[in-house]
């Protein structure tokens, strides 16, 4: 157990707030993950022959179809780094708590590594740790072992295209996974929105929802200006620093 003299009085707010709350899930983007070595999608390693490119060209369906080869090489890079990181204290803080729902917009699987249940992620932007058929009507999927991705192959069900299972700009959510993030953010009393900017939309527009029923919004950021405006509460730090004591002897659920 963390003491009590050692929480700051803003996270001790918090920590009231989450007693007091029934409902709670989390809410994580890309600095959830940067925390652990890995890039954000828009932070390719500047000395990486990926910088000289516009990460649209490579996480899109035209830029599929026009280079694929590169596009998969792209993804397998990331792969690589991916297939070398652990999960931080902040996603090992977020698996202490077995009952609370993960939204993420990260395409890792760090929180699973971490001890979240698979049942317990919604992955809005799906996942790097699977590939899928790029033709719309087969529902091919496997799991790619992230240390030796495989090239540019053919679907062994149709002969289409394999291809990363995230969902690329202009493509639509997963809408099962859509719907039942949707459900959850109406019920919640609290939300923790971890590592995010919360400009990606639709994505973003589940704090918005989850407000509108009247959810309190705790923010976790180490530069809170551009979140300010979401947040009923805003925790200034790493997730990895201030999650541990937030979430330290809680037990929190969603349902």
């Amino acid at each position: 157990m963390i003491s009590s003299a050692l929480i700051t009085d803003s996270v001790q707010k918090a920590r009231d707030l989450l007693k007091n709350s029934a409902r709670v899930a989390a809410f994580s983007g890309a600095g959830l993950s940067a925390e652990s070595g890995l890039a954000t999608f828009r932070d390719p390693d500047p000395e990486s022959l990926w910088s000289r490119f516009d990460p649209a060209e490579l996480a899109s369906v035209s830029g599929f179809e026009t280079n694929p080869e590169r596009v998969i090489d792209w993804y397998n890079w990331r792969r690589g780094i991916l297939a070398k990181v652990a999960p931080n204290a902040a996603h090992r803080a977020l698996a202490t708590q077995s009952q609370m729902m993960q939204i993420t917009q990260n395409v890792d699987h760090l929180l699973e590594l971490a001890g979240v249940p698979a049942s317990n992620v919604y992955h809005l932007h799906g996942s790097i740790t699977r590939d899928r058929c790029h033709e719309s009507d087969c529902d091919y999927y496997e799991d790619v072992d992230l240390a030796k991705p495989p090239m540019l192959r053919a679907c062994p069900l149709c002969g289409g295209r394999m291809r990363p299972a995230v969902v690329w700009f202009g493509e639509d959510l997963p809408q099962s996974i859509w719907h039942s993030a949707q459900v959850l953010c109406t019920r919640l009393d609290s939300l923790l929105v971890v590592g995010t900017s919360a400009r990606v939309y639709p994505a973003a527009g589940l704090i918005t929802l989850a407000k509108q029923y009247q959810c309190r919004v705790i923010v976790i950021d180490p530069n809170p200006d551009s979140t300010r405006d979401i947040g009923d509460l805003n925790l200034k730090g790493s997730a990895g620093e201030i999650l541990p004591e937030l979430l330290d002897g809680l037990n929190l659920a969603s349902r």
